[in-house]
Parts: structure tokens; C-alpha cells; sequence
């Protein structure tokens, strides 16, 4: 109806075509650019610190009150703990795809204050945070001084003060943070003899500090009421905050020292230092700062990207000119727009592919021209579709329009090649002959459209990260085929009634000649061996089970995987020294192995960061990182692989360092590197000592296993430590307050924060701490002296006891439970759903009661999915069948269509295995597009010998051979468009390459597949469901 009516009125089809277009140009403009849909799990993230406690202290009285509050919220699916040995906590609180991050930072933000009231003192004033941010950095900047004329707390202060603020401002930004606490802060480095010896302690300090360097209100002259008389109205102001050194070094301390006056610099040395001393970063082995810019949950990459870096370059104009430059270190969008070019590439690629297919079977330009007009209709089309559903243009969609080029030239190419058939053989006019076809073809069309949506669109409702990958890309194939199906019906019969022109008995040239010749040998052997299979319908059956226990035998024997693993340009490796290392023994190891890096071809920056350790991301004392930054694909012969071999080489051969190189986790926000990560947690014990045991036995029983790598457990509860007893007696018999003992000894080996300083419209710390010379023995603990109740000064040596343990410096925990984190990778070939696999499989044998193995990141979420894409295809063949059967009215004929879907099946097993590749998520997604493609074949057949056996009464065997015969040629021309629309995804190179491989390989076996195998079956099915109908009659 539609047809005839477009094939009268062409203009009208036209402008048709034209709105699909425009429509499809905006949406295009307003498109967002990312590399994955937005899949990452929303995190919370709530912290706390807990100055002077050690781990275990902390554990107890932070992390528990808060961790009850956490379970039974909605949509949290896990979360974690970290304590650290300098008084931090964080709690990583995970929860499902498709939660409203806002929505998740209240409820916590509700439950931590309820919790609140359970906490130190000392924490409350500090306060505890909630905010919600990705846990991954958008990317990575170095400031360093050229001239080195800046110290690192220069940079940082700089860059607090004229960059940070800058960029948190910019959209889509969660936070930007300068590493490690380089900032300037004003310190008081005390001399505890001479404190004793004037009689000033600790308490005196603070307490001298807090009142003289503070503001003062005071009022004004002459306020309201006033005087009748009064004239004049002053405010008063007084000197405020301190802010040089000397400032501090003059505050009075005490009155009544032997000599008078005793003033801070009599006791202490007052100087502009940094915050915090355990860290450092060396941008290409010079020392620098390390700023991280985080990303909104939710906000989209690209975007964020490239605004942040439009504004540091303007930033970067007011630097001092010579005294500090920056570098972007680790731009993760770099990767991003390398593998997108890579794919519109491919598209292109694929595109010239089927044109040259067509031109071939068609052997006309004005015949070639008119399906290939159906690909930018329904492409650009399809954008205006994403843009309803809200997606963005990413890696997902993007390979769904790169399979959909072979998909949508179909329909208008079996439109096409009907109205030729009927011009050649019944020597009708274009007019006639598009009107004709279309009565005999719309039924087709309209099924392969239902069918091809039928099988993407249920695959859209599975849930979690794998559901958010399906639906990009499924809602992508199935808006394009229905685009294609309405483009089939309306303009590509108009255009064929217009363009077409009769067919006198024009020769033929040459190489036409050869391959018209060719393609009709080939339909004379293929309909033989289409006879043989119906004579031998026994042995066709026979085959049919074959193919269906070899596909499965294929599909367990190929090993599972999440998402393959790409070269994104950037290699991290974590080094660790014994435990109890001091700072000045991890730098000079850090320095040995940047001059290695240095050393390698095809490295472009290297950022070292003394004092933290990447993986369990704390600052230690004895870890330093390495973030190796790769220069381009095309300029380098390595892949990120072989780096990573290159340096776990090197860590295996150095004596005194242990540690780990990884690749960055190929989806941003799950997990920070390759590979699996979980926590052993125990579920009887809290004793972290006993954990450690069993976790690095069970490391070790794991590391028997040859197909595992880079296993590690975090957790080391023997660093050495001094276990400090005040005799409490002694003390109340002296008239010494316990308590300030400990503040005492606290300020004095760790850091005591005072108040704050302001300078140029920043706050800065004031920070009191011994000298170096007075703290680096055990023996110093007891060398300041407190104060008694008479007054007398009493040395804490003679309260104090202490003695030699060991115990835990930081702690995990999961989902309330002590935990040690555990992480590995698989070695090359062996996927990361076997790892999962081999794991559980050694905890099941190897540990104790009350011990188990959590997963977090990606291997949650690969658990999570190996089910649902199981229900995905049977759920998609079983609404293709009831789709058939609502069409043909019949139960049993489409069991015909959907018997050819195992050859497919079978052909795509086959290609992955001989390549080696997994079967992943793409791989997955490629052979939904299969079941659909080799589904639409059979229909082709299947529909025109059910009109054959209506129309002129053929037996079903005459009607199948026919029809075998007559839709061979678009069967082979469809096809062949399909398989070379997915050959350079096949032999794809360069960024994001991994991803294409994986989807090219089954699609281009399944097919050949469909193509040259099912094609034959289809016939020998058709027959078999076609009879029953005859004897009902």
C-alpha cells in the first residue's frame, strides 16, 4: 500500500529520506563523545581522619560505627575500607548501574550522621566527608621547574592557589587534588631539652600558639546609642593571623622562665615547610607536584576533557615565565579519540567494501546506486535515535553501525534484485515490474524487519554493566534495520520505478561475463548438492545434531572473558620494599628504576611517586609508583604488553624490591588495573595476624597454578612496631595527667596541628613536631618531660615503658569484615573468567572455615553476567519464533528459520577458537547480529516456497528447490556485504583494536556459515514442517 503509493509519488518518498536525514545531521551536532556508555558503577566515598592512631585503634572505633550503619541500602552492592598508617579512613561504597548517584550520597550522608555521635572526638572535629566522585583520574598533570628554581611546596602552593579552584569550577569535574600534601605549612621543629630546661611543655606550646595567632574582634567607637554630641565613629581593628616565620618565633610561650620571658624561638625553630614529608614526585626523574582531575559520576569524558585542557592552557600563559611548566601525564581520552578514529575508520573501510559487493552483482552504477543510498539514510538516521534514547557516539554504537552498513544495504538490495529478476524474465517496465515486486516482497521485508528488532530489542532489558553494553549497542542495530525496512519500503521501489532502465540485450563486458558465468555454475552445483540433502533427509538430520554438539563442545572449551584487554598507552608498576623501610632507602631503589625506564624505546614521560603505593593507593613510607606514559600507537614498535614484561623482569631480578606492573583496567571505573581483585575476608577472627597467614598461603597455593600472574595480597600485619605502656600508678602518685603524656609524645614523634595561617586568600597549617635529631630512636620517646600537678617538670623516660612487636601499619575490610586484598591476572591466552574460575575453585579446597574469597570491580560484574547472556539469546529466539509463526500463522514453520541459527553458531565458535581470541561481551554482541542475519536468509527462502506452494500448488520439494534456487543470488549478495562490511574490523590495528577483533572474528565465521552451509539446510527444513499442512486438508 505504502509501496505503490511512493512509487507513484517519488518526490514525496524523497523527502522522506531527506527528514530521516536532517533530523539525524542535528542530533549528530548535539551528540555526546565517550569511549564506553556510561556503565560505571556510582561510588561513594566517605572519609575521615584520625591524626596520631594507629590502624587497628581506627578499625575500632571509626570504621565500625560507621560500617553498621552501611548495610541494607538500596542498590549498594559492596563496599570497602581502607585504613591507612597515617590516620586516614576511607570507605568505598559501590552501588549498582542505574543508581542516581545524588540519591546514594544522601542515604549514606544520612546514615554517617546518625553514626557520628559514636566517634572520637578528635575525628568529629575534623570532620567526616561524603562526596561522590569516580574513582578514577579523567587525567593526570605534572608541574615541574624547568630552571628548578621552584621547590615542590612552591608548585603545589602555586597550583592550590591558581589552578585547582580553576578547574574544579569547569563542568563535569568531580574533584582535582594535589598528590600528597606537599603544600606549605608553617613548622614548629621543638627542642624537647630545652623545653625541660625552661619548664615549657607541649600543652604551654599549643596553647601560646592558639591565643597569639589568632583574629580579634574588638568593636568600633562611637556605635549606636550614642551621645547627642558625638561626631566621630571609628572601627578598630588589630594585627591579625601571623604570617611570617619570625611572627611565630616571637610568640611568648611563658612568663616566668629562669630569665624572663620565654619567646618560641628559645625553644624552636620556626620555618615555612611542607605538610607532609612522606612523599614525593619526579616528573622524568625532576622533582615536581602531581595534580589529579577526577570526573563527575556521570558526567561524560570527552567533553570534560577537553575543556579542562582548553583551560590550562590558558592558565599556563600567567605561569612565571622559565620558573614552572606543566605536562599531561595520563590523559585517558588520548586512547578514547585514538580507537574512535580507528572505528570511523573501519566504518569507511566497510562502507567501499559493500559498494564494490553491490556494483558487482548488479553490474550497473545507475542498479548500485540506489541500496547504496538506504546506508547514509539509515546511518545518519540512526543518530537522531540515539539521541531519543539518550546515548552517546561510543565505542558500542559504533561497531553497531559498522555491522549495520552489511545489514541495512540488505533490504533494499532484495527489493532491488526482485524488480530486476521481473524486468529480465517477464520483460515488464521499471513501473510495472517495482509495483509487482513490492506485492511479492513487502511480506518478506516487513518479517525480516520484525525479526532482526525481535532478536536486539530483548537483549535491552538485562540489567547491570553487561545490560548497559547490550542495550547501547542492540537499540543501535535495531533502530537502523527498522530505518533500512522503512527506507526499503518507500524510497528504494520509487527509485528503482525512476533509475532502472529496461534491460535490452546489451552485451555484457568481460569481467561480468566471467562472474555472471561463474554465479551460475555455482547455483547448479549448490541446487545438486540442495537435491542431495532432501533425498537424504536422514543423514540432514544427522548433520543438524552434529553441527548443534559441536557448537556447544566449542563454546565450553573456549575461554570466557569480560571485555579483551587493550594497549591503552599507559603502564603503571608499584614497588615495594620489606617492611619498615625508611624514606631515604625508597628513593634511592625509585632512582635505580627510573634509570631503567629511562632506558626504554618508546616512552614518552615517566611520573615516579616516592611514598605511595598505586594498587592499595596509601602513602607507605616503603612504596613508590611509576606511570609510564607511551608514545603514540604509530610511533612505537612495543604494546603496552611487552612493557609490562619488560619491568616485571626487571622487578623479579631486583634483590630488595617486590612489586607489580599492570595495565590500566579497560573499563574506566572498574578496578585499577588488568585483572581480578577481591578481598579474603574473615568472617570469625579480627585478628589480622592470623589472616595474613592464611592470605599468603593461600597467594602461594595459588601461585602454583601456571596460568595465573602478579598475585598479591596487601595485607602485612607483622611491620615492626613499639608497643608504648605509661605506668599509670607512678603517674597519678606524681600528680601527671595520662593524657598528656600521650599528647606529648604524639606531638613530639608525629605532628601535632595547631590552627591555621592565612596567606594571600589561602589557609595554611601550623604544624609542631621535634626535630629529626630528637626522634629518630626508640630512646627519644622519653625525652620531653610533662608537667605536674606541683609544678615540677617530670621527664616522660621515668612513666614510660616499651618494648619490640609487630602488627598490621594499614587494614582492609569488605562489607563490614576484616579483609586482605587479594589481586592477579591471567597470563597471556588464558581468559580472565578462567582466573575467577581457578580462584574460587582453590579457596573452595584450600581455606579454613569463616575464610572467604569477595570479588569487587570487574570480576563482580563478570560474575554477575555469565547468566544473563544465556537468557539474552534464548529470550531472542524465542520472540523471533512467536513473531514467525504470528506472520505464517503457523506453529511449526518457523522451526525452519530457527534450525539455521546453530550452522551460524557453529562457524563463529569455529573462527574464534582457530584465532584464539575469548568469548567475550563483543563477541557475544556479534553473534546476536548472526542469529538475526542467518535467521533473515532462511525467511527469504522459506517465504517465497510457501508462496510458490500457494500460488501454483507445487509439492513442497519442487517449491523448496525453487525457491533455493531463485533467492540464492540476493542471498549470497546480502551476505557477501555483511561479511566484507566486518573485515576490517577482522584485521583492525592501532588503539581499541582488541574490541574489534573480538567482534569481527565470530561474525565473519558465523556468516560464511550462514551463508554457504545453512543455505543448503534450509530447503531439507522446509519440507520437513511443509507437508504436515497438506495432510491436515
Amino acid at each position: 500500500m505504502l509501496s505503490q503509493f511512493c512509487i507513484r509519488r517519488p518526490i514525496f518518498a524523497t523527502v522522506l529520506s531527506l527528514f530521516i536525514v536532517l533530523s539525524g545531521l542535528i542530533a549528530l551536532r548535539v551528540l555526546p563523545l565517550s569511549q564506553y556508555p556510561n556503565i560505571t558503577p556510582p561510588s561513594v566515598r566517605v572519609s575521615a581522619t584520625y591524626d596520631g592512631a594507629d590502624a587497628e585503634t581506627i578499625a575500632r572505633t571509626v570504621a565500625q560505627p560507621i560500617e553498621d550503619q552501611l548495610s541494607g541500602i538500596e542498590g549498594l552492592l559492596y563496599f570497602t575500607t581502607s585504613i591507612r598508617s597515617s590516620g586516614d579512613m576511607a570507605i568505598q561504597c559501590v552501588f549498582d548501574v542505574g543508581t542516581n548517584p545524588n540519591d546514594a550520597m544522601l542515604e549514606i550522608n544520612n546514615r554517617v550522621r546518625t553514626a557520628e555521635r559514636r566517634l572520637p572526638a578528635k575525628v568529629r572535629d575534623q570532620g567526616v566527608s561524603v562526596r561522590k566522585r569516580s574513582e578514577d583520574e579523567l587525567l593526570m598533570m605534572a608541574l615541574y621547574s624547568p630552571d628548578k628554581s621552584m621547590t615542590a611546596s612552591d608548585m603545589a602552593d602555586y597550583a592550590n592557589l591558581n589552578i585547582v579552584d580553576e578547574l574544579k569550577r569547569l563542568p563535569g569535574i568531580g574533584d582535582v587534588s594535589v598528590f600528597g600534601n606537599v603544600q606549605s605549612a608553617m613548622r614548629i621543629w621543638l627542642d624537647p631539652d630545652r623545653m625541660s630546661k625552661l619548664g615549657v611543655t607541649v600543652k604551654d606550646v599549643d596553647n601560646a600558639v592558639t591565643a597569639q595567632n589568632a583574629q580579634h574582634a574588638v568593636g568600633r567607637v562611637g556605635t549606636s546609642p550614642t551621645l547627642p554630641e558625638q561626631q566621630l565613629f571609628y572601627k578598630i581593628t588589630t594585627p591579625g593571623q601571623l604570617l611570617t616565620p619570625d611572627q611565630f618565633a616571637g610568640i611568648v610561650v611563658k612568663s616566668d622562665g629562669p630569665n624572663g620571658l620565654v619567646r618560641l624561638r628559645d625553644i624552636a625553630t620556626t620555618e615555612v615547610g611542607k605538610r607532609s614529608y612522606e612523599f614525593r614526585v619526579d616528573m622524568n626523574g625532576q622533582p615536581g607536584v602531581n595534580i589529579g582531575v577526577y570526573l563527575q559520576t556521570g558526567a561524560n569524558a570527552m567533553a570534560a576533557a577537553s575543556v579542562v585542557k582548553a583551560r590550562i592552557t590558558e592558565l599556563a600563559q600567567q605561569f612565571p615565565k622559565g620558573h614552572l611548566d606543566y605536562t599531561i601525564t595520563n590523559d585517558t581520552t588520548v586512547f578514547v579519540g585514538a580507537s574512535l578514529n580507528e572505528v570511523y575508520r573501519t566504518l569507511m573501510e566497510a562502507g567501499i567494501l559493500v559498494l564494490l559487493v553491490v556494483f558487482v552483482f548488479l553490474q550497473s552504477w545507475r542498479a548500485t546506486l540506489i541500496p547504496m543510498l538506504a546506508v547514509p539514510v539509515s546511518l545518519v538516521g540512526t543518530m537522531a535515535g540515539l539521541w531519543l534514547c539518550g546515548f552517546s557516539l561510543n565505542t558500542l554504537t559504533l561497531f553497531a553501525m559498522t555491522l549495520a552498513i552489511g545489514i541495512v544495504v540488505d533490504d533494499a538490495i532484495v527489493v532491488l534484485e526482485n524488480v530486476e529478476r521481473l524486468m529480465r524474465t517477464e520483460k515488464l517496465s521499471p513501473y510495472d515490474a517495482s509495483i509487482k515486486a513490492m506485492k511479492e516482497v513487502s511480506g518478506a521485508l516487513v518479517a525480516i524487519v520484525l525479526v532482526l528488532s525481535a532478536v536486539f530489542i530483548p537483549v535491552a532489558f538485562l540489567g547491570g554493566i553487561a545490560g548497559e553494553l547490550y542495550r547501547q549497542f542492540s537499540v543501535t542495530v535495531a533502530i537502523s534495520v527498522v530505518i533500512s525496512g522503512f527506507v526499503a519500503l518507500t524510497l528504494t521501489p520509487a527509485l528503482c520505478a525512476i533509475l532502472l532502465k529496461p534491460t535490452g540485450d546489451k552485451p555484457v563486458s568481460k569481467p561480468f561475463r566471467l562472474f555472471n558465468q561463474g554465479l551460475a555454475a555455482f547455483t547448479m552445483a549448490f541446487l545438486q548438492v540442495v537435491r542431495a540433502a532432501l533425498k537424504h533427509r536422514i543423514a540432514s538430520a544427522l548433520i543438524l545434531i552434529a553441527v548443534c554438539i559441536g557448537g556447544w563442545q566449542l563454546l565450553q572449551i573456549t575461554p570466557t572473558s569480560f571485555i579483551p584487554k587493550e594497549d591503552q598507552g599507559v603502564v603503571r608498576m608499584a614497588v615495594q620494599l620489606p617492611e619498615g623501610s625508611a624514606f631515604p632507602r625508597t628513593e634511592e631503589v625509585a632512582e635505580g628504576f627510573l634509570k631503567k625506564i629511562q632506558s626504554l624505546d618508546g616512552v614518552q614521560n615517566v611520573v615516579t611517586m616516592m611514598g605511595f603505593d598505586t594498587l592499595g593507593s596509601d602513602i607507605k613510607a616503603n612504596a613508590a609508583t611509576f606511570i609510564l606514559q607511551l608514545k603514540h600507537w604509530n610511533e612505537r614498535q612495543q604494546t603496552a604488553d611487552d612493557y609490562q614484561q619488560q619491568l616485571t623482569k626487571w622487578l623479579r631480578e631486583s634483590p630488595d624490591a617486590r612489586g607489580i606492573a599492570v595495565l590500566p583496567a579497560p573499563i574506566p571505573g572498574l578496578g585499577s588495573s588488568n585483572g581480578f581483585s577481591g578481598y579474603l575476608t574473615s568472617h570469625g577472627s579480627d585478628n589480622p595476624l592470623v589472616l595474613q597467614g592464611i592470605a599468603e598461603g593461600f597467594i602461594a597455593e595459588l601461585s602454583k597454578r601456571p596460568e595465573l600472574t602478579g598475585l598479591r595480597t596487601s595485607l602485612t600485619a607483622d611491620s615492626p612496631q613499639l608497643l608504648l605502656t605509661v605506668d599509670r600508678d607512678r603517674a597519678y602518685a606524681l600528680g601527671v595527667d595520662v593524657d598528656d603524656v600521650y599528647e606529648t609524645i604524639s606531638a613530639m614523634m608525629g605532628s601535632s596541628y595547631i590552627n591555621d595561617f592565612t596567606r594571600n586568600g589561602k589557609t595554611y597549617r601550623v604544624v609542631m613536631q621535634a626535630e629529626a635529631k630528637y626522634r629518630s630512636l626508640p630512646s627519644d620517646i622519653g625525652r620531653a618531660s610533662v608537667r605536674a600537678s606541683s609544678g615540677e617538670m617530670v621527664p616522660i623516660s621515668t612513666l614510660v615503658t616499651w618494648e619490640r612487636v609487630s602488627g598490621p601499619d594499614s587494614l582492609t575490610r569488605m562489607n563490614g569484615y576484616l579483609g586482605s586484598q587479594i589481586m592477579g591476572a591471567a597470563i597471556q591466552g588464558v581468559s580472565s573468567g578462567e582466573a575467577i574460575r581457578i580462584v574460587e575453585e582453590t579457596a573452595r579446597d584450600y581455606l579454613p572455615p569463616g575464610y572467604q574469597v569477595e570479588w569487587i570491580g570487574q570480576a563482580y560484574h563478570e560474575k554477575r553476567i555469565g547468566a544473563s547472556s544465556a537468557t539474552a539469546f534464548g529470550f531472542g529466539l524465542l520472540v523471533m519464533f512467536l513473531i514467525l509463526a504470528a506472520l505464517y500463522e503457523r506453529w511449526s514453520l518457523p522451526i525452519a528459520v530457527v534450525l539455521a541459527v546453530p550452522y551460524a553458531f557453529l562457524g563463529a565458535m569455529t573462527a574464534v577458537w582457530l584465532r584464539g581470541t575469548a568469548n567475550d561481551i563483543y563477541f557475544q554482541i556479534g553473534l546476536l547480529v548472526l542469529v538475526g542475519l542467518t535467521a533473515k536468509n532462511a525467511i527469504l527462502i522459506v517465504e517465497y516456497a510457501e508462496q510458490k506452494m500457494e500460488e501454483d500448488g507445487k509439492g513442497p520439494f519442487d517449491a523448496a528447490i525453487e525457491a533455493a534456487g531463485l533467492r540464492l543470488r540476493p542471498i549470497l549478495m546480502t551476505s557477501l556485504a555483511f561479511i566484507l562490511g566486518v573485515t576490517p574490523m577482522l584485521l583492525a590495528t592501532g588503539a581499541g583494536s582488541a574490541a574489534r577483533h573480538s567482534m569481527g572474528t565470530g561474525g565473519f565465521g558465523g556468516m560464511l556459515a550462514a551463508t554457504f552451509i545453512s543455505t543448503i539446510f534450509v530447503p531439507v527444513f522446509f519440507t520437513w514442517f511443509a507437508k504436515k499442512r497438506k495432510a491436515k486438508r
